[in-house]
């Protein structure tokens, strides 16, 4: 299909068809990409993320499945406060920051999800940035999100946010041999890596969430295994503090409420 830059149904319909020289040399260097490690994604330059087709480059982490658990998670935690009689994000003035947006996948995915909401996106780089802005574009989104170069919250002056969420950098250097190959050789480094221990990036997130969030807002956040209980003592002094499995039971998304004090 992306040889051919057409559908599966096409497909199907001309098992005749051959492949002109230009499509064989395209089959043909792709395959020796994708031998050499570089991921699909990659190669085709697209990967699906909630139900969404997202333009993805080496600029920028590929979006996977586990981080939808953070999108789930921003839904149900709305849903509970409209069951429990408190005022209702998805149904008024809803604020969120995405910090480290990377393609915009979280950010757009929420856009989609509430359609009121006032939606803000960070990210270091630059050249992620010009990623997420075409693909907020290409989902006639670019008028929902604001789009902010900064390393994690710093400069941007926010409070009174409803939620922050993030997938934020959680992977340890020393954990780098048990990265797969082609995450380690070929996506962002600094989108992975948060430094020796692993968790060098969320220390500095939290208390900067804490600092911008309302008082009783969430703060969501994507995270792996090895820094599961870092985390959660990093979280000291936040309210309902849940760290919620993956699919394979590891631990993935935490969620922590600022105090309503």
């Amino acid at each position: 299909m992306f040889t051919l830059s057409c559908d599966r149904a096409y497909l199907f319909a001309h098992p005749e068809r051959e492949l002109t020289a230009d499509e064989q040399g395209r089959f043909e260097s792709g395959v020796a990409e994708r031998t050499r490690g570089v991921p699909t994604q990659y190669i085709t330059g697209h990967q699906e993320f909630w139900g969404m087709d997202f333009i993805v480059t080496p600029a920028v982490l590929i979006p996977r499945p586990e981080t939808e658990h953070v999108i789930e998670t921003v839904l149900t935690l709305a849903t509970e406060e409209r069951a429990g009689g408190q005022e209702c994000p998805p149904y008024t003035n809803l604020r969120i920051l995405d910090v480290g947006t990377g393609s915009g996948c979280i950010a757009l995915a929420l856009a989609k999800e509430f359609p009121h909401a006032e939606i803000h996106a960070t990210d270091i780089s630059v050249e992620a940035l010009e990623i997420a802005r075409v693909n907020a574009a290409r989902h006639q989104l670019e008028n929902r999100i604001q789009f902010h170069q900064a390393d994690l919250l710093e400069g941007l002056n926010m409070t009174g946010l409803d939620f922050v969420v993030s997938n934020p950098p959680y992977v340890g250097e020393w954990e780098e041999d048990q990265v797969q190959l082609e995450v380690r050789k070929f996506e962002p480094c600094n989108a992975v890596f948060a430094g020796p221990a692993g968790t060098e990036v969320i220390t500095r997130l939290i208390p900067q969430a804490y600092a911008a969030l309302r008082p009783g807002g969430w703060l969501i956040m994507e995270i792996g295994g090895s820094v599961a209980d870092e985390t959660n003592h990093l979280l000291s002094g936040w309210e309902e503090v849940r760290i919620s499995p993956d699919l394979q039971s590891i631990p993935r998304v935490v969620r922590a409420r600022k105090s309503r004090d």
